[in-house]
């Protein structure tokens, strides 16, 4: 069975590739339940958060994730997520690969954003605002820098000095990046928001025409980035719609609101990956991408990761 690392997968997965094969398996789809969620006590009398996301492809493999949550590791700056991923075998069950199940979901989440800006961002923004300060923030800014035209990374966090290290960390990997007091989206093309709020962050009233949102953090019912108003005036693509409308924080609470309705979701990334649906229409159209995260994102990145790292079949 192959052990594959942070190093080995960020190796493994290219943006380019891993993006390509997010389209293939929103194209074409897999067996994915919605994820298990269990919660758990945790430290200073937070709360954490198990997570089990299961998906296969009969006749091919089969994976599984395991995912801790644990929010109150960030005051201990320590990371507030941690995950291992098993690859197996879908028809003799045999596991293949252990994977680092961190570096896979930042990866994989942050293709999916950028597969999705693909289809929804301006093709000339330049200006992009990260909220968050986390390993998927960091992985979404190098994504988007690596396929879109950005001159200008501004990173904003709750804890300044957290967006300063971040800022610093870019910075030396030859980005236009800088830490930014505060959150200014109608100076930004695209927004990107992966934190764990409970509150707005973003509102409908302060984005300009033309601004695209990539809603990432808020991945449970009580979290949110932006406001009902924000959503009401954007084109709203979901990764997944079964997803969105049982845990997307953001969108359950603006329908709750009476803010949107869930016909305001006008597709999701299959449609999008298919084709029966445009994307983009108009160049100051405001568009929203909310993702939650789907187990079929995880089996995509696993089996690239497998056969770029020596396993036998295609890749």
């Amino acid at each position: 069975m192959l052990h594959l690392d942070r190093a080995a997968l960020r190796h493994a997965l290219t943006w380019d590739d891993l993006i390509l094969a997010l389209e293939a398996m929103f194209r074409d789809g897999c067996e994915a339940p919605l994820r298990h969620r269990h919660t758990m006590p945790g430290a200073a009398g937070s709360d954490t958060t198990l997570l089990l996301m299961p998906a296969w492809r009969a006749g091919g493999h089969t994976g599984v994730k395991i995912v801790h949550v644990a929010p109150a590791n960030a005051a201990r700056g320590e990371p507030a997520v941690h995950a291992a991923y098993l690859l197996s075998d879908a028809l003799t069950g045999a596991p293949l690969a252990l994977m680092d199940g961190g570096e896979l979901t930042d990866r994989r989440t942050a293709a999916a954003s950028l597969l999705a800006a693909r289809h929804l961002a301006r093709p000339d923004s330049a200006r992009l605002l990260v909220l968050g300060s986390g390993k998927v923030a960091r992985a979404l800014a190098e994504g988007y820098a690596a396929r879109f035209p950005i001159t200008d990374i501004a990173i904003w966090s709750p804890t300044a000095a957290n967006a300063e290290r971040l800022a610093r960390a870019l910075t030396e990997e030859g980005l236009p990046a800088r830490a930014t007091p505060a959150p200014d989206p109608a100076a930004a093309d695209i927004v990107t928001a992966a934190t764990l709020s409970t509150a707005p962050l973003l509102h409908g009233a302060d984005l300009r025409p033309g601004t695209h949102l990539d809603l990432v953090g808020a991945y449970r019912r009580d979290m949110r980035e932006c406001d009902g108003a924000a959503l009401a005036r954007a084109t709203l693509v979901v990764d997944t719609r079964l997803g969105a409308l049982a845990e997307a924080g953001d969108i359950v609470q603006a329908i709750a609101e009476g803010a949107i309705s869930e016909t305001s979701i006008a597709a999701d990334l299959a449609e999008l990956c298919r084709g029966t649906y445009p994307g983009r229409r108009t160049a100051e159209e405001i568009t929203a991408f909310k993702s939650v995260g789907w187990a079929g994102e995880d089996l995509a990145a696993a089996v690239l990761a497998y056969h770029r790292a020596g396993g036998p079949g295609p890749g």
